[in-house]
């Protein structure tokens, strides 16, 4: 057994591989920093508040996202752990700059021969404004920073003469000109969209590789405002040509870099070619809690052989696998108001004694008074029964829900199974996880000759 201590200085997003490590038997400390965070996995996973006083304790430290706040990364402070000595899954500053800096992004890929997109990165509205008048076409804008978090920005033309894109932009100017200190316009192409991810253990590759499908859009049938995510459906399969046109290309280079943990290739793929958008180079959310659930390896051993260079041996489900994220009011914008009068520390009631793939986001799990179902003893409120789950933090985004199959249609029932076994008041998700594959897309992409057999 191991001692691992979970580092959230953003937002609080790993509770739940924080959870699922420490039922595995390791020693857990999970450290938060936002205060408006501190009470997320509470109940589920000891917490710590001085992460650096832990270190010497801790046999792997893992960051879950690349922002701290302030001009330092986690890539950074990765980096002088790993100086110090010490296991850590997490990037480095050339890895942050891959999603804070776009543009940095499209030439580390096009130095190692990946096919790009027309891209084009501007710190003045005007010059990207004048940039699709003079060359009109559909585009995608992608601002850059910290301010992508902020995932309703991101807008994909529709018009051929660009002209959206230029009233978007006008309306940026006006309502984001403060924050917004630039962004990507790129070439909109048509096809299936996907991404290839894979976890790195400082020299290579781990096999399999995953392959994954995100929805980010709110509402089924991918239209509404974008979230960070909705749900993601996956498989995993060998290092077929998707791969080997992508991350393939760039193992050399994460290698010298030192980067240790998931990272993520977005790309478009049609019958021309396979066009990377963006990187992940990060775990994804809720990706991250789908591929866990997908791990036929223990979670912990998997995480302890990463940080310290070796291969994991990795086995994992073979067939398919799906994730709806269960939301509520206000997301995903901010609204305390309506936080407070929705979903604030809500309830979550189960059907079933089962939590088989049930995850925990922003969740904690209080003692409430209650009849032991065991002995039939009443307790008082303080006492450990089994526990009420409650929604917590500030975000509306309590549960990820899993399933798994032989085919996506399989995943997809088990999935929405489990999510109809689920009662929390107000409570909305995306009903379609998954459908896109079995309505073509996995034909398509088989057809292209991009993949090779699934795991």
């Amino acid at each position: 057994m191991a001692n691992f201590l979970f580092c959230s200085l953003d937002a609080a997003l790993i509770g739940d591989i924080a959870w699922q490590v420490s039922r595995e038997g390791h020693d857990v400390r999970y450290y938060i920093e936002a205060d408006s965070d501190q009470e997320i996995a509470d109940g589920f996973v000891p917490k710590t508040d001085d992460w650096r006083g832990d270190l010497d304790w801790a046999d792997v430290v893992v960051f879950d996202d690349i922002w701290v706040g302030g001009d330092i990364g986690t890539g950074e402070l990765a980096r002088e752990l790993r100086a110090e000595g010490h296991a850590v899954v997490g990037g480095t500053p050339n890895t942050d700059a891959l999603e804070e800096d776009r543009g940095y992004a499209m030439e580390v890929l096009e130095d190692h021969g990946v096919n790009t997109i027309e891209h084009h990165v501007f710190e003045d509205f005007d010059a990207g404004i004048k940039h699709v008048q003079e060359n009109p076409a559909p585009y995608v804008i992608k601002p850059l920073g910290e301010v992508q978090n902020v995932k309703r920005l991101l807008y994909v033309g529709n018009e051929d003469d660009g002209s959206d894109i230029v009233d978007v932009l006008e309306a940026y100017k006006k309502a984001w000109g403060h924050r917004m200190k630039g962004f990507q316009l790129q070439r909109k192409v048509e096809g299936v969209e996907i991404a290839v991810c894979g976890f790195f253990n400082g020299e290579s590759f781990v096999e399999p590789i995953n392959f994954n499908f995100e929805h980010k859009k709110l509402f089924p049938g991918n239209i509404g405002p974008s979230t960070g995510e909705m749900g993601t459906s996956m498989f995993w399969a060998g290092r077929n040509e998707l791969f080997a046109e992508t991350l393939g290309k760039v193992e050399g280079w994460l290698a010298d870099e030192g980067y240790v943990g998931s990272i993520d290739i977005n790309c478009i793929v049609n019958e021309d070619g396979i066009y990377p958008l963006e990187f992940t180079p990060r775990f994804g959310y809720p990706t991250i809690t789908l591929q866990e659930e997908s791990f036929e390896s223990e979670t912990g051993q998997f995480f302890l052989d990463l940080a310290n260079g070796r291969d994991p041996g990795l086995e994992v489900h073979r067939g398919y696998q799906v994730a709806v994220r269960v939301v509520l009011p206000p997301f995903p914008f901010d609204d305390q108001k309506t936080y407070d009068e929705n979903s604030r520390n809500a309830a979550v009631v189960f059907g079933s004694d089962s939590r088989e793939g049930i995850h925990i986001e922003d969740a904690k799990r209080v003692s409430v008074a209650g009849t032991d179902r065991a002995t039939g003893e009443r307790s008082e409120p303080g006492a450990a029964v089994d526990g009420q789950w409650r929604v917590a933090g500030e975000s509306g985004m309590p549960l990820v829900v899993t399933g798994k199959g032989e085919t996506m249609q399989a995943a997809r029932e088990q999935a929405y199974e489990r999510v109809d076994d689920i009662l929390i008041p107000n409570c909305y998700y995306r009903d379609d996880i998954g459908e896109r594959w079995i309505e073509g897309d996995g034909d398509r992409l088989q057809a292209w000759g991009y993949l090779g057999p699934a795991v």
